[in-house]
């Protein structure tokens, strides 16, 4: 069959006569009347010759021969052909003229392998409306349709590798780069509003209040984590029920989208979460209420949110699936700390879980989590700010990126983010980690109050996040956390089973027998050592192997006695009832003064 080939005669800006070069396809977006003054309705049409041969002269003259319009769809252009930078696919970029306005949408090549029956299920749902009887000629004629124009495609929303930033329905810094997604997936970045009801009615009742600085910040530090060199990671607020944390997550949802559609749920798999979190990259994803999420696998969903990468799967043809990935800061709430959800199942907190999703209390400020709710009553701010989101979202994180990509600076925006990480103080690798995630959480603010999109006194979101940082470095004290994990290890299995799996190292044959022996004490003046055997030792530090558990308790000064052997950091002891070992000699008194910071 033949591409598009017509000529349209337009009479008066509501009618138009058409003379096709037939056969031909052509495409109207409104009524029009043929060579024979037959009207047409709006839509894809084949336009042909009738094959009854009764109807054909003995020349074959066209001119007398009877014509054919055939209507296949209401109006569907292809108007590019597309290539997906993420796997190299290709595709046509679809303009569709429907009852509710003019809608894009990529198809991929691929269905054109198959019955093409999704792609049409999938453009009815849209609102395009394809004839029953011409199922077939509507994928031919999408098929034989050859644009010149080209785009690029992506499935990823966030930075591009073409300096662009994507998001569904417009891209910021290109006119050449796409959004592709499937017609089922949800439009994350809806706006609604404008952007000065957003800082009125928003932005200007979150002054004063560091944790809803956080939740904004959070939000627009998401495109420049790439840009600064800042791994992703979370923050998660910690409070009572009904404290004010899911108004928190609004809030930063706000930023970017529908608050109602935007926040996510700590109440899926792994997978899902991968899936949540690469629909969001470069930007915010909140997850509301971890008391949902698996204890058995909080904490490695915190890895992963962290690390950027989903795992790898397989195709059923056993060929390796593109793993997705993605980088953003996580704004998690619950009523418990991420160790405190995780210790449910029995497993220990991981100090590098915590260190990539860190606590802050959005529960005993002024105001539970709020410190300045602008002269109204709590029920009255929290409803305020509530219904003012719903009316007004989605504006300022794109005027954000706008605003980022006009200044064109990156030399000065590494700059300004070391002069904002100089002002954040800390003492070991880990603190620093945290440290720049309360940095760039802040230069972003700051970036946003400098492009006037808050409207917030100059430095005070860095005091904001500040304050934040200290509170937090004054909860974990100083020092290594995988240290203070393991001493707090040690710590409470002292605790737990210091009279019931230890007995005095100098009693002699003892009639109690102890079930599950982690060791004996001794007494060394008024203060009593435990000597733990190995496997004891290793138990009470869960999750960590013993050299490394040594050299936590050798910095803390909480090894109180060892042989002459300097390889050796274990006592050898006569035990009762006969028989020597090498015990482990720990001052649970170091160890105190250690975990908490003195």
């Amino acid at each position: 069959m033949a591409k598009p080939d017509t000529n349209v005669i337009n009479l008066r800006p509501d009618a138009a006569v058409i003379a096709p070069n037939r056969p031909c396809w052509a495409v109207y977006d409104q009524w029009v009347t043929n060579e024979k003054g037959r009207k047409l309705k709006p839509g894809v049409y084949w336009h042909g010759f009738k094959r009854d041969s009764d109807q054909d002269d003995a020349d074959g003259d066209s001119d007398d021969r009877a014509i054919t319009d055939e209507w296949i769809s209401s109006p569907v252009k292809v108007v590019a052909r597309t290539t997906n930078s993420d796997d190299g696919s290709e595709g046509r970029l679809l303009r569709m003229v429907t009852d509710n306005g003019v809608k894009d949408w990529i198809i991929a090549m691929e269905v054109f392998g198959g019955s093409g029956e999704e792609a049409r299920r999938a453009l009815f749902s849209m609102g395009v409306i394809i004839s029953l009887k011409k199922r077939s000629h509507f994928m031919e004629y999408l098929l034989e349709q050859h644009p010149t124009e080209v785009f690029v495609t992506t499935s990823r929303p966030g930075w591009h590798e073409s300096g662009a930033f994507v998001l569904p329905g417009r891209t910021i810094g290109s006119d050449k780069v796409r959004y592709q997604a499937s017609s089922q997936a949800q439009n994350l970045f809806k706006t609604k509003g404008d952007l000065a009801t957003w800082q009125l009615e928003v932005a200007a009742k979150c002054a004063g209040n560091p944790v809803l600085t956080l939740s904004i910040g959070c939000a627009l530090a998401g495109p420049l984590l790439s840009l600064v060199g800042v791994l992703g990671g979370g923050v998660h607020l910690v409070g009572d029920s009904s404290s004010g944390k899911s108004l928190v997550q609004l809030v930063g949802s706000s930023v970017w989208g529908d608050p109602g559609v935007f926040a996510a749920s700590w109440d899926m798999t792994k997978g899902g979460l991968e899936i949540e979190a690469s629909s969001r990259n470069d930007t915010l994803l909140p997850l509301d209420e971890i008391k949902r999420a698996d204890p058995k696998r909080v904490q490695e969903m915190a890895y992963a949110l962290a690390n950027g990468q989903g795992k790898g799967t397989m195709t059923r043809e056993r060929e390796g699936r593109a793993r997705l990935n993605w980088r953003l800061l996580a704004l998690s709430s619950g009523e418990r700390s991420l160790s405190e959800h995780a210790a449910i199942s029995g497993n220990a907190a991981h100090a590098g879980a915590e260190l990539r999703m860190v606590d802050v209390n959005a529960g005993t400020r002024t105001h539970r989590a709020f410190d300045e709710l602008h002269g109204l009553e709590g029920a009255d701010f929290h409803r305020q700010l509530t219904v003012a989101v719903t009316r007004s979202h989605g504006h300022v994180g794109p005027a954000f990126v706008e605003r980022l990509l006009a200044n064109d600076d990156r030399p000065g925006l590494l700059e300004d983010f070391a002069k904002v990480r100089a002002t954040f103080a800390e003492d070991n690798a880990q603190a620093g980690r945290v440290a720049d995630r309360f940095a760039v959480i802040a230069l972003a603010c700051e970036m946003a109050v400098a492009y006037e999109l808050l409207p917030w006194p100059e430095g005070s979101a860095l005091a904001d996040c500040q304050l934040l940082y200290r509170e937090w470095l004054n909860r974990v004290g100083s020092g290594n956390a995988e240290d203070r994990q393991i001493l707090s290890g040690i710590l409470d299995f002292i605790d737990r089973h210091g009279s019931s799996r230890f007995s005095d190292v100098a009693e002699g044959q003892s009639e109690v027998k102890v079930s599950n022996r982690a060791g004996y004490w001794e007494m060394s003046g008024t203060k009593r050592l435990y000597l733990f055997n190995k496997s004891a030792l290793i138990e009470a530090a869960h999750g960590y192997g013993l050299s490394r558990v040594v050299k936590a308790l050798e910095g803390a000064g909480a090894l109180a006695k060892r042989d002459s052997d300097k390889k050796r950091h274990t006592k050898k002891y006569r035990l009762p009832g006969g028989g020597t070992s090498g015990l482990y000699v720990v001052d649970s008194e170091a160890m105190d003064r250690e975990a908490l910071g003195q």
